[in-house]
């Protein structure tokens, strides 16, 4: 398989996990049906999301890193921790 098609595939299936988490997440707050349980729910949803922009980010920049220079890999990492810090 291409590298680059695999890279894709390794990102959007990562995607899909998480929608999935994230669905299935939802389901859990509706059957539960209580405030309580769906806020402890939705803060271990708010530690997923990160590290799942973490991981298809760095997936994705080993996947560029052989097609784009250093400094525009360092611009794009520094775009990413700039998300991570406008969103603390």
């Amino acid at each position: 398989m291409h590298t680059e098609l695999r890279v894709v595939l390794t990102m959007a299936l990562l995607r899909l996990i998480a929608g999935t988490i994230e669905i299935s997440a939802a389901l859990l707050m509706l059957k539960l049906g209580k405030v309580q349980s769906a806020l402890k729910i939705n803060g271990a949803l708010g530690l997923i999301g990160p590290i799942v922009l973490a991981l298809v980010s760095s997936i994705g920049f080993i996947g560029l890193a052989h097609q784009l220079s250093w400094p525009k890999l360092i611009i794009t990492g520094l775009g990413v921790l700039l998300i991570f810090l406008g969103t603390r």
